[in-house]
């Protein structure tokens, strides 16, 4: 494999895992599942989301608007107005999390009698 496919492999790898950080993050998952039904504004955001600081939930809004996940959309009203609303793409994203969320229910009990049965071996 030559120099150059190995720099497109390794920034590939990189930028994969960065989205995976991203979607993965603390807040990401809770302020794009409000998005799903519709446009939210900020405010609603910041009521739904337990614990999330105006500056987080301002940073992860911009993070997710960035990466193509949410779209911003400014009234021009005083004051000013802002939506945001889940892209194509974060519907998609959101139809994978349902697919893992679905694995992990259906193997709850298996994971649990792996790590007894793990555990007891290496206690």
């Amino acid at each position: 494999m030559s120099q150059r496919n190995t720099d497109v492999s390794h920034q590939a790898t990189c930028t994969v895992l960065q989205v995976l950080e991203r979607i993965s993050g603390k807040w990401s998952i809770g302020v794009l599942l409000p998005a799903m039904d519709g446009p939210v504004r900020f405010t609603e955001l910041e009521r739904s989301i337990a614990g999330i600081s105006r500056r987080m939930l301002t940073l992860t809004l911009r993070n997710l608007e960035r990466d193509g996940l949410l779209t911003r959309t400014v009234y021009p009203t005083v004051p000013p107005k802002v939506e945001y609303t889940a892209t194509e793409m974060a519907r998609e994203l959101y139809d994978a999390l349902q697919s893992l969320t679905s694995w992990a229910e259906r193997n709850l009990d298996a994971i649990a009698t792996a790590r007894e049965t793990y555990d007891a071996a290496t206690a």
